[in-house]
């Protein structure tokens, strides 16, 4: 389609108006015309009374009329030659021809040209040129010597120039698309490409020419430029008509594709459509450089009211739908699209609400399911309090006191119960309570259905059952309780979960990890109901990377450690041990130090002479205030007593960076989790699902995920020359290693991932909307995934691959830490070795 000045076809009366103007016009200015040839306007100008007819001043304004006529009479000329031409003149540009009709829009602003109808940034193309290739490329030099220290293998990768990439396409028709490349660094336009793509292939096989090409000509240029692409801007309809380009972006080329609409910052008409397509592409790069922080991830925005607005205000989408169900079994997927269409269907609105949106597990959680939620549909929000300094602190003591690591003698004040209490209820009035707000009764738009995460937000509970008693109100408890200890009068547990219980009591049910002892004897068992922790198999922390991405954020984590003054690693010409976890008196961390110390001694023995490294890492979280206190407390108990392995041992607080911590998780040799105290704690599944064998303790979900013997090793808790003796066997037992690493990238639920978590969350959405809370929805202590498989009609079936739904079952399990009970199985947690 042509954009054309009128933006209609060309009609009879469209050129006979001007022509008409024309002839009116000639007809009056004919024998001006002559006179001012013959030179005779000057012998002509009376000498009479100004008033009269032919006075000289009105002969001057005639001059003037005559000369306004010409001006007149030149552009309505120029609008008749361009009007029957616009569909066969061009300017021709290197790569694109724009339509010569647009040079009109500076002398007549009211002119528009319109997009075509199937596709709003596209404007004509007519490709009769070449298309320009990249013109720039890193020096002989630095090239040899880059690709020098690729060869030697003694570290993850050479350090590579961070890029951003600006895409758009315009489409001539069905047969030809004109796709630009803009490559920019965070000020400048670096580079670009235009290419013509014949779609006719692509068309008979089902391909995506578009993509395909995209994907290669990026990829050829990260290894000709030693460079790293970050993000890729690119505009809503490229992403329609290229539907597998931004989930291949990320999922091959580990590129953040952030989705724009050209006219974001004009809510009228704008001149996207007449620009050409190369400057299309550098707009689009400049604006993708805007969602990226300084650690060069999406920058993390909530929005009014507390809306977690996940990825960059939901512009990035790294996944299809049909990515996700790739993820899991055929009944789990059947079973999430069956309450996903009833959610739809009803409209049921769903609202989360917990203390942070990023840093801990739960966020994780939620960013992917709110991801995923809207990618098919369902209306499901997440929002947080604004916080209040010194809350987090209170609310960190009360989470250390439930799980039992606290110093027996803390207690939370009572000035502290009320400040938190001040911190919810404010936020709930002002945000969430008012005029519009999500916890409004839903037939003033408020949620359907809400859930309550974590010991930080009870204290809303009983504000929505205030207002309106009949909506379902679903409280999620992620940490470990200590069950014995808070049934025990007078200890600072019991006051602690008194304190939460009065509000917990009013929510309609009480969803637990799948540990029966993390339940208070208080909690009526007609609520309890089972949901594992879960992750997100597509996220930066569980995708494959590629080996030139390996190397970036090897890089990455080696530069943070030289600027720490920290040990760098050697991979992949060393090995090493790695933990990841948030540093926290409860993450086993002083166990690691002595198990790496007394493993080290084992290979002193038999005198090996490949050492492997250590690795303790994590992310902190703006609810830890713990971390400082527990990495200095790591620091001392290296330095003082084994100061001969603080060369070989990295121990790194790290800047949120999803990728980075999957590429020291999928690298690593074997897998520590040593917790004393845990929820259920998906690091696990992470590490079992890249193919690590895991050592870990018998505590919280721990034995839910590690098969022992199996996909890893379960020790007791402190057992520090238990988990020495399975590093030995599994750094000088090949074998014995590829057999673990094999069934740990086999053997993980779908219950742990994202659409497994969804299943869960959409079945109990929609089964309380429509069953109310009057009779309500009775969970008696069953797994919510069971509940749903079998309300869907997909019931699992022997041999489906799921957690062991034992460990549920047994009702008289001790908590004895590091020891075991009567029948020889562990009491810690009570945990019991998962079959």
């Amino acid at each position: 389609m042509v954009a054309s000045l009128s933006g209609t076809s060309p009609t009879l009366l469209r050129y006979l108006c001007p022509l008409l103007v024309l002839c009116v016009s000639a007809r009056r200015l004919l024998p001006f015309w002559h006179q001012l040839a013959a030179g005779s306007l000057d012998s002509r100008l009376p000498a009479q009374n100004p008033r009269s007819p032919s006075s000289p001043l009105l002969f001057i304004d005639s001059v003037f009329i005559n000369f306004f006529l010409i001006l007149l009479l030149f552009l309505l000329l120029l609008v008749f030659l361009l009007s029957p031409l616009a569909c066969e003149l061009h300017l021709v540009d290197d790569s694109l021809e724009l339509p010569l009709a647009s040079l009109l829009i500076p002398i007549f602003p009211q002119i528009e040209i319109p997009a075509p109808k199937h596709l709003e940034v596209a404007i004509m193309v007519t490709p009769k040129q070449p298309g320009r290739q990249f013109s720039l490329g890193a020096s002989a030099h630095r090239r040899r010597q880059m690709s020098n220290m690729h060869d030697q293998g003694n570290h993850f990768g050479p350090a590579l120039t961070t890029l951003y990439c600006g895409i758009s396409a315009v489409f001539a028709d069905s047969h030809t698309a004109v796709v630009a490349l803009a490559i920019h660094d965070t000020v400048y336009l670096i580079d670009f490409t235009v290419k013509h793509i014949n779609l006719d292939d692509a068309t008979q096989t089902g391909n995506d020419a578009i993509a395909d090409y995209i994907i290669s000509t990026l990829e050829d240029y990260e290894h000709a430029n030693f460079s790293k692409f970050i993000g890729a801007g690119l505009p809503m309809t490229l992403k329609y008509m290229s539907q597998s380009l931004c989930s291949r972006l990320w999922l091959d080329l580990d590129i953040v594709p952030v989705v724009l609409r050209p006219d974001d910052e004009h809510k009228e008409k704008s001149f996207w459509d007449i620009k050409r397509v190369d400057e299309q592409a550098d707009s689009m790069a400049r604006k993708c450089i805007m969602n990226f922080g300084p650690s060069l991830v999406p920058l993390l925005q909530v929005g009014w009211r507390g809306v977690v607005q996940t990825d960059a205000g939901f512009r990035v989408q790294l996944n299809t739908v049909q990515n996700h169900k790739d993820t899991c079994g055929t009944p789990t997927w059947d079973a999430t699209m069956f309450f996903a269409k009833k959610l739809r269907e009803n409209k049921i609105k769903v609202a989360f609400f917990s203390s942070t949106p990023q840093g801990g597990g739960v966020a994780l959680m939620r960013h992917a399911l709110v991801r995923f939620a809207r990618l098919i549909g369902v209306d499901l929000t997440w929002y947080v309090p604004k916080p209040r300094p010194g809350v987090f602190r209170i609310t960190k003591n009360i989470h250390n006191i439930l799980q039992g690591v606290s110093h027996p003698d803390q207690r939370i004040s009572a000035e502290e119960k009320q400040s938190i209490i001040d911190w919810i209820t404010e936020n709930a009035n002002r945000y969430w309570l008012s005029e519009g707000g999500p916890l409004r009764p839903p037939e003033e738009g408020g949620a359907d259905v809400v859930m309550i995460d974590d010991p930080q937000m009870p204290g809303l509970i009983p504000l929505i059952k205030k207002i309106t008693p009949d909506r379902p109100v679903l409280y999620r408890s992620h940490i470990q309780i200590r069950s014995d200890l808070t049934a025990k009068a007078g200890s600072p547990q019991e006051d602690i979960w008194n304190f939460l219980w009065s509000n917990i009591q009013h929510a309609d049910m009480f969803i637990s990890h799948p540990i029966p002892i993390f339940v208070p004897h208080t909690v009526p068992k007609e609520k309890v109901v089972y949901f594992p922790a879960t992750t997100d198999w597509l996220d930066g922390l569980n995708k494959p990377l590629n080996r030139w991405d390996t190397g970036y954020y090897g890089h990455i984590y080696n530069t943070a450690c030289r600027n720490q003054g920290m040990t760098e690693l050697e991979w992949p010409a060393r090995k090493y041990i790695i933990q990841v976890a948030r540093f926290d008196p409860s993450k086993g961390i002083p166990t690691v130090i002595d198990s790496y110390a007394e493993f080290r001694r084992l290979l002193e023995e038999k005198g090996e002479t490949d050492i492997p490294q250590l690795v303790v890492c994590g992310n902190g979280s703006v609810d830890d205030p713990d971390a400082s206190m527990i990495y200095d407390q790591t620091m001392n108990q290296l330095e003082k007593h084994y100061p001969h392995l603080v060369k070989d041992c990295s121990i790194m607080r790290l800047d949120p960076n999803d990728q980075l911590l999957n590429t020291v998780i999928a690298n690593a040799h074997v897998v520590l989790q040593l917790s004393t105290r845990e929820g259920f704690e998906v690091k696990v599944s992470e590490a079992l699902h890249a193919g690590r064998p895991v050592i870990a303790t018998r505590a919280g979900g721990i034995p839910l995920q590690v098969k022992d013997n199996v996909n890893g090793f379960l020790v007791e808790p402190g057992d520090f020359k238990a988990v020495a003796g399975h590093l030995l066997d599994l750094f000088t037992d090949n074998e014995l290693h590829k057999k673990m690493s094999y069934a740990a990238a086999t053997g993980v639920s779908d219950e742990v991932g994202t659409v497994g978590n969804a299943l869960g969350w959409f079945y109990l959405a929609a089964k309380w909307a429509e069953v109310g809370v009057k009779p309500g929805l009775r969970g008696a202590e069953r797994w919510v995934n069971d509940m749903a498989r079998e309300e869907a009609g997909k019931p699992y079936t022997e041999g489906e691959n799921r957690l062991p739904r034992h460990f549920t079952q047994k009702k008289d399990v001790a908590i004895v830490s590091g020891k075991t009970n009567g029948n020889g199985e562990t009491g810690e947690k009570g945990g019991e070795k998962a079959q």
